[in-house]
């Protein structure tokens, strides 16, 4: 598990840094995304989530869910167009766990992706993706998790 500024960042995971979400390859050929410890940290509490619904395509940084806390309301952007498999019922009847743990229980959505290997050039793992974080709370002037 890799930490940058008190933000955990497992090192396995692919991720857009600058819309702060994670991809996960599954075994099935699946994706799972979800936010970053970075934008629950940035966001606050989360109160409020409302997925795309199962079959719907997405586009490659268009919303695959809307998540509002006290202070703030966006979409969260996929890494990669797909169409949604699923998405996360625990999370839809208590939001907060997307706070509590944003890399397990806490995923956003389910995907079947598109083009995979087209999408996911762009995104970072491991020491590339800290240094990246590093380099975008520095930007952002953010202090730590």
């Amino acid at each position: 598990m890799g930490t940058v500024r008190g933000c955990e960042i497992p090192e396995d995971l692919l991720y857009n840094v600058e819309n702060n979400v994670w991809l996960r390859k599954e075994d099935d050929g699946t994706v799972t995304i979800g936010m970053t410890s970075y934008a629950c940290a940035l966001a606050g509490q989360i109160v409020s989530y409302t997925p795309k619904g199962a079959g719907k395509e997405i586009k490659k940084d268009k919303s695959a869910a809307t998540v509002e806390s006290g202070k703030w309301v966006g979409p969260l952007k996929s890494p990669v167009s797909g169409t949604v498999v699923s998405s996360n019922d625990d999370v839809a009847k208590e939001p907060g766990l997307i706070n509590k743990d944003p890399y397990g229980s806490g995923w956003i959505a389910k995907l079947t992706p598109a083009d995979f290997a087209g999408d996911a050039g762009e995104l970072k793992t491991g020491a590339d993706a800290l240094a990246a974080f590093e380099a975008k709370m520095t930007a952002d002037g953010f202090g730590g998790c």
